[in-house]
């Protein structure tokens, strides 16, 4: 009997988690789900699961071999910059297939109200000289930073509606305002009731693609949008589905 090919799938994305669930038991595969670790209560997966960072290209380089993987497919977030270049530079290293699975991007439909920016940093600077006053912050506990000198009296009576999937460490600080906890897909009607609720006048958001109910919401509320645009993905094979990822798996696991 022919050994099982191994691969590392880097999730933490839905796409991710419905892979390794469409992958349990596959005849040719044997999946290692890998987790970045920054969520205290995921959702795991079905198999085998790794969580935390690997230290750099060198450490995931390290783990490669040591683990015996014959190819790799990243399927991390849109905006996971760092360990698409990782992964991308360690796999080149040791000649592994490799695909990246993202997500397509949001297109502005006509109506809409965006403003591109091409960081969180520049999201935040625009901000500093627009007069919008009650804003809802969707850039993950990562991303805050940059909008902590913005609220308050003293900066226009900015208030942040900031939410997150669960309350952040000890550490982290939050932009003056409130905080609401909430793992997505948001339908588009709660969406527009939480803002109307809190009188939502901006959304700030990342382009990170799937469901689209804030999206849909701004919309239907004429509320404009902060879209920060993605960052460069490496070079490679690119897929766009979870269809798409397993037509790839197969071809590259015969």
């Amino acid at each position: 009997m022919a050994r099982l090919r191994r691969l590392l799938l880097l999730g933490g994305t839905g796409e991710a988690l419905r892979l390794a669930r469409e992958l349990a038991g596959h005849d040719r595969l044997y999946c290692i789900s890998s987790l970045a670790g920054r969520t205290e209560q995921p959702v795991l997966p079905p198999g085998a699961v790794r969580t935390g960072g690997f230290g750099g290209i060198a450490g995931l380089t390290d783990y490669l071999v040591r683990e015996k993987i014959d190819l790799v497919l990243d399927a991390t977030h849109p905006f996971a910059a760092r360990m698409a270049q990782h992964a991308f530079e360690a796999c080149r290293e040791l000649g592994l297939p490799r695909a990246k699975l993202v997500r397509p991007p949001w297109v502005a439909s006509p109506g809409d109200r965006w403003t591109m920016m091409p960081s969180v940093q520049a999201a935040a600077v625009f901000l500093r000289f627009h007069p919008v006053h009650r804003i809802f912050l969707t850039v993950g506990r990562q991303e805050l930073g940059p909008f902590l000198p913005l609220g308050g009296a003293r900066n226009g009576a900015r208030w942040f509606l900031t939410r997150l999937v669960e309350p952040p460490d000890g550490d982290i600080r939050l932009p003056a305002g409130e905080l609401v906890l909430g793992r997505g897909p948001f339908p588009p009607e709660d969406e527009a009731a939480l803002m109307r609720q809190h009188r939502i006048d901006l959304l700030v958001t990342k382009n990170s693609g799937g469901a689209a109910g804030k999206i849909a919401a701004a919309a239907e509320l004429h509320i404009p949008v902060l879209m920060i645009e993605r960052p460069p993905l490496p070079p490679g094979d690119i897929v766009e589905s979870t269809g798409a990822a397993l037509a790839w798996l197969n071809t590259t696991a015969l």
